[in-house]
């Protein structure tokens, strides 16, 4: 990781909280975070991977692409699957500020990110 500000991906329903399924998502929201603020970049839109019980591999291939650039994506919801993808390109899943508020958890996030790095 390159230190702060970091730059994350959030799937949002409606733009307010962590409120969308990984695999539901089609538009991933592009925030610039540090742990005294964040801010919105951009909405990059995907298609969307889940199909049920299994996934749509050119739309995964296209979802990577499209974050790969990221230190992290927040989701409401996401499978072991698709979070071993991700970290095999060096992005973190963050299911944990699922249907909170998106700028308080990145926030916070930042900062607890923030004490682990100075601690080390």
């Amino acid at each position: 990781m390159s230190g702060f500000p970091l730059l994350v991906a959030v799937a949002s329903k409606e733009g307010m909280a962590i409120s969308e399924h990984f695999g539901h998502a089609k538009q991933f929201r592009i925030y610039q975070a540090d742990p005294e603020q964040c801010r919105y970049i951009e909405t990059r839109e995907v298609a969307h991977y889940c199909l049920g019980q299994q996934g749509d591999q050119a739309a995964m291939a296209g979802i990577l692409e499209a974050i790969k650039d990221c230190h992290a994506v927040f989701v409401a919801k996401i499978g072991d699957g698709p979070t071993e993808r991700l970290n095999n390109i060096g992005v973190r899943a963050v299911a944990e500020y699922a249907y909170e508020a998106i700028e308080a958890s990145l926030l916070a996030y930042a900062g607890k990110l923030a004490e682990q790095l100075a601690a080390t």
